[in-house]
């Protein structure tokens, strides 16, 4: 790559030119795992991240580019955002795990998302018994019986994201893997289930609690 300034080469997830030390643009497509020169990977390096994380962001905060001129200011506010927005995506297991899944095909904040349409009738069985159950505990102010069904659900969640990281790892390591990702959209289908479950329980707790 080339600095927009003074033309010095530099590699790839550079963020400010070795040279003249100017803001460099985004690259295009750039990934969050790029913003911290990562490979796609599940298992990330929690502290290394973080140290990653501090001193990328010291070096391309917009405060500091205050005076700069315009374009570069914007590669600092472009830059700077980038790195908060991945930070915060992969800092988290179960965030990553949806974002590499996205990465590779499949996208399940959208409705239109295959796998969503096609989950085992098993587990929507499942979620009907558990909706129906929070219900009744809800109607009944059960808050006891509420928390003891987020208590198993939570081992369902940890079950079912463990299931996709599995079948992640599979997917980075061999692509050409065709039930890998279905596997992962299913697994974090149910991930997605049980965590708005758990903030449900959560919810009336805190509704209890504050009445």
């Amino acid at each position: 790559m080339q600095c927009w300034n003074c033309q010095t080469e530099f590699a790839p997830g550079t963020l400010t030119c070795p040279r003249c030390s100017k803001v460099q643009p985004l690259p295009a497509g750039a990934t969050y795992f790029d913003a911290f020169g990562l490979k796609p990977t599940v298992d990330v390096d929690l502290p290394g991240l973080e140290r990653a994380y501090r001193e990328r962001s010291l070096q391309v905060h917009p405060d500091r580019f205050t005076t700069a001129q315009a374009r570069e200011r914007r590669f600092a506010l472009e830059q700077s955002t980038l790195l908060n927005d991945a930070y915060r995506t992969l800092k988290d297991r179960a965030s990553r795990a949806f974002y590499l899944l996205k990465l590779n095909g499949l996208d399940l904040s959208r409705e239109d998302a295959g796998t969503q349409k096609d989950m085992p009738l098993a587990f929507l069985e499942e979620v009907m018994a558990l909706r129906e159950a929070l219900d009744g505990h809800r109607q009944r102010g059960d808050l006891e019986a509420a928390l003891e069904m987020a208590g198993d659900v939570s081992v369902r969640r940890s079950t079912a994201l463990a299931e996709a990281d599995a079948s992640l790892r599979q997917l980075l390591a061999k692509p050409q893997d065709t039930a890998a990702r279905p596997d992962a959209g299913h697994a974090l289908a149910r991930v997605r289930y049980f965590t708005r479950f758990l903030e449900e329980v959560n919810a009336m707790e805190e509704e209890a609690l504050g009445g």
